[in-house]
């Protein structure tokens, strides 16, 4: 393992965000000098592996808490149409590394799966309804079905509509187009670009201790190699912290002014998983319901079907558990650790407003398993004990971030952190992360690297990589590029 002494980037984290960001960059500027490192001794294993994450595409075509009820009783469609952009954003990226012969094989990280949002409870019906009438009128959701008839759910989703009475009052929307993702592999798939055609090592079990201001406006990024315990000093143009949960503690030893305020909490998950392949079989959908009232969006419960490592699975969850770690491999110190002198105030003012909050973490961690069966079984009528088991999911480190008004918020979804000069930029947050990677990078570029992304020929790769990138996204725009990304990634 040689280190050249300098780099124009160095990205933190083995994940799916730098993996998308080294790739956009090399392909902008190809004999730019990049380096990836990892503490782990492989990439794609903490936030961006399968069981770690929720593995949707999330194109707000099912999630219920990207369409708000207003108080007036319509529903804003806002959010769902930027969740909805960032995504086909991400799938334009892949089709182009795909049609490119770069990425090969895409069913084995992308597949079609029908997203659905099932609702129990005349109050529920009546937002569905509203929602599918507002997506309606849409040209991205404008595909969307709606339903409160059951015999039109049990083709929709067989193992849900089972054993219900007809006196149950339910609604369904569908929308046919969605997919599920694999990222784990992925990332993988990506850093393998890099390594083969752009010659960008990944570097594993490498530890980022510290990161530096250098004298000539540049940064020394501190690096332990775990196996040999040597301590390596990097100079770096540009650093970028993309270590999932991992970000927040190393953000604040760097010496800039625009990570004051920022706290996280961490929040780990738990899904059950079904063991039975009779059972497996007769789910071939993603169905989102609402979360409680007083729960957080992240709490909202689903029954998914999922591809890992070439098999189905079918998963219901999520449910939250507490451990101070902010990486599934990481200390029990980290939260500990992570509370600082510039915090406090957001610490302490976020946890005092959002107090149903942690009443609804303590009870999700006292939840038993017959527990969690219990909400199981508002989807599944007759799921039996022997037929799940209880599966660790990854760690989510959600925002706090200062507010004037509240001392501190929670922030709920991925935030870019960078100096004024864009020399450092960190991502912070979670959901819907990696589906919206695409995005989140051309923004972190954007801030980094003005002059690649500003140049006309930066301008005609991107159009080339990404259709949707600064340009208004029309009708005919959508579903030509939609049917180009379909036909690319063979859905």
């Amino acid at each position: 393992m040689k280190f050249k002494k300098e780099y124009d980037l160095i990205c933190v984290g083995g994940g799916i965000m730098s993996a998308t960001l080294a790739l956009i960059t090399k392909l902008l500027k190809p004999e730019m000098n990049i380096l990836i490192l990892e503490s782990l001794n492989n990439v794609a294993q903490e936030s961006t592996a399968a069981w770690n994450n929720a593995g949707t595409g999330h194109s707000a075509l099912c999630e219920l808490n990207y369409c708000p009820e207003n108080e007036d009783g319509k529903v804003s469609i806002k959010k769902a149409i930027d969740i909805c952009t960032q995504y086909e954003t991400s799938k334009q990226f892949w089709s182009f590394l795909t049609n490119k012969g770069l990425l090969e094989n895409p069913s084995e990280f992308i597949t079609s799966v029908k997203h659905h949002s099932w609702v129990l409870g005349e109050e529920n019906a009546a937002y569905l309804e509203e929602r599918f009438k507002t997506l309606k009128e849409h040209f991205m959701f404008n595909s969307i079905e709606f339903t409160k008839e059951i015999s039109t759910m049990k083709e929709w989703f067989p193992l849900i509509a089972k054993n219900r009475s007809v006196d149950e009052i339910m609604a369904a929307s569908r929308i046919d187009r969605g997919t599920e993702m694999n990222y784990g592999v992925l990332t993988e798939k990506l850093f393998s670009i890099l390594k083969n055609e752009f010659n960008t090592p990944v570097y594993c079990n490498m530890e980022v201790l510290d990161i530096d201001p250098d004298t000539d406006l540049d940064w020394t990024v501190e690096v332990k190699n775990l196996k040999t315990k040597k301590v390596h000093q990097l100079e770096a143009e540009h650093v970028f912290i993309g270590a999932g949960g991992g970000s927040l503690l190393l953000l604040q030893k760097v010496e800039i002014d625009e990570k004051e305020g920022y706290g996280g909490f961490p929040v780990s998950g738990e899904w059950l998983v079904c063991k039975n392949e009779e059972i497996i079989k007769q789910h071939n959908a993603k169905v989102y319901s609402k979360a409680g009232i007083g729960d957080p969006p992240m709490s909202t419960p689903h029954l998914d079907t999922r591809f890992i490592d070439g098999k189905q699975q079918l998963m219901f969850g999520p449910f939250a558990g507490f451990s101070p770690k902010f990486l599934k491999e990481g200390s029990r110190l980290d939260l500990f650790k992570s509370i600082q002198f510039d915090n406090i105030p957001s610490m302490f003012g976020a946890f005092w407003h959002n107090l149903p909050l942690t009443k609804y973490l303590i009870e999700q961690v006292l939840m038993s398993k017959e527990d969690r069966m219990d909400s199981l079984r508002k989807f599944v009528k007759d799921a039996k004990d022997e037929d799940w088991e209880v599966v660790k999911a990854g760690q989510r480190v959600q925002i706090i971030k200062k507010d004037e008004f509240e001392g501190g918020k929670l922030q709920f979804g991925t935030e870019v952190i960078s100096s004024k000069d864009g020399s450092i930029t960190c991502l912070l947050g979670a959901s819907p992360g990696a589906s919206t990677a695409t995005s989140i990078m051309l923004e972190v570029i954007e801030k980094a690297f003005p002059e690649l992304v500003n140049s006309s020929e930066g301008k005609k790769i991107l159009k080339q990589i990404v259709p949707f990138y600064k340009t208004k996204v029309t009708k005919e725009l959508f579903e030509k590029e939609l049917e180009k990304s379909k036909i690319s990634l063979g859905l």
